[in-house]
């Protein structure tokens, strides 16, 4: 078992790596008391003809810089592999404004290959490599040194049996054609603004009941406050305001810490101080935005006039042609985007790139009386009409 805490001994590992076509890669990290993921370890491993190894990076190691890897993440030539990617690549691009590239999440692979709607990483161990992963060590602190023997197995594991499962769904990919589908599905990844929380977007997150334009003006104040306050000090917005406290908030609208000490929801420590005076200064915010300000909520798939036979047929198009492909069905169409479609609406994801190869030329033609749907044997099947 290697454990990497020198800049050194990090860049010897990068500089053997960059020689071999892929790198597995995995994260630990904790973020329970913080808005940013403080990271804690990262695991990485390689194997090709010439030999393999296996590595824990300690970041919290003194003097360590974790340049070298990120010169590897930079590496063209080197793919890449995570196993749902998202919040480690949300580290790296915080901390150092790298996204590794050329990129390769086996999650979404196997989800194009028929794994299911979204493959455990035990599950495609257990059913790829053959092996059993133990994960007791799952929610221990990643901070504390040192590593007992447990986290370091569970941690190398994250990462070695990752090769296996990436060399099968690499090579399923190859024969059936299909490596294409995910590199589309990596440009979401690839993104930057993927991993930007926008203080003044992050009342779009927020579920409320009311639409009226002043109150949820309200609300995108409230929510514009805590998400700046939060990121400023690197606590969880939670500990700001929860959002059922925001919603009150947004309710009643207080004007001074009196009308705050009301609140049954809103956390003591927000009644006063800091926090007190940004929910007032936002509630008279959203009170006093103009006419042509206020928020206008989206309320076009509400007014969708849905024909249930056409959306009932478009779900049994969509698991016949998923069945038949070998494809996790909610990789190509929610419920909400069939609803769409057979309200008429056209801008969904299912109608663009391969997901209109497996599925949206079918439901189109579905859509517009050119095929109907037939049983034939055990299967569902489109016919001329």
């Amino acid at each position: 078992m290697k454990i990497i805490t020198t800049t050194e001994g990090l860049a010897a590992f990068c500089a053997e790596a960059a020689q071999r076509p892929y790198v597995t890669v995995d994260t630990e990290f904790l973020r329970e008391r913080t808005y940013y993921s403080k990271l804690c370890l990262v695991q990485m491993a390689y194997r090709d003809d010439a030999g393999e190894d296996a590595v824990l990076v300690d970041p919290l190691a003194h003097g360590l810089s974790l340049e070298p890897m990120y010169d590897l993440f930079r590496d063209q030539g080197v793919v890449k592999v995570f196993h749902a990617a998202r919040q480690d690549l949300e580290i790296f691009q915080v901390n150092a404004a790298v996204i590794p590239a050329p990129l390769f999440d086996t999650q979404v692979a196997a989800m194009v290959c028929g794994f299911g709607e979204q493959a455990g990483y035990e599950t495609l161990v257990r059913k790829i490599a053959k092996a059993e992963v133990d994960k007791s060590s799952r929610f221990t602190d990643w901070s504390r040194r040192p590593l007992t023997d447990a986290q370091a197995e569970y941690a190398l594991a994250d990462v070695t049996h990752l090769r296996d499962v990436y060399e099968y769904l690499a090579e399923r990919l190859k024969k059936s054609g299909r490596a294409k589908w995910v590199d589309e599905e990596m440009a979401v990844l690839n993104d930057p603004a993927t991993y930007h929380s926008d203080p003044e977007e992050a009342w779009l997150r927020v579920k409320t009941r009311t639409q009226s334009g002043r109150f949820l003006a309200i609300v995108r104040e409230l929510a514009k406050f805590r998400e700046t306050y939060a990121q400023a000090r690197d606590i969880p917005r939670s500990r700001v305001y929860k959002d059922d406290a925001l919603v009150e908030l947004a309710s009643t609208k207080p004007l001074n810490e009196q009308d705050l000490g009301r609140s049954r929801l809103l956390l003591r420590e927000a009644r006063k101080g800091d926090i007190a005076d940004g929910i007032l200064a936002s509630i008279k915010a959203g009170l006093a935005a103009k006419p042509g300000d206020l928020p206008q909520p989206d309320l076009s798939r509400a007014k969708l006039q849905v024909n249930p036979a056409i959306a009932d047929m478009l779900r049994v198009l969509l698991k016949s042609v998923t069945d038949d492909a070998g494809v996790a069905s909610k990789l190509i169409a929610s419920s909400a985007d069939l609803d769409a479609l057979a309200a008429g609406e056209r801008d969904v994801p299912a109608l663009n790139g391969w997901r209109r190869e497996v599925f949206g030329d079918a439901a189109l033609q579905l859509c517009e009386g050119k095929v109907g749907l037939a049983v034939k044997g055990q299967r569902v099947v489109t016919v001329p009409l």
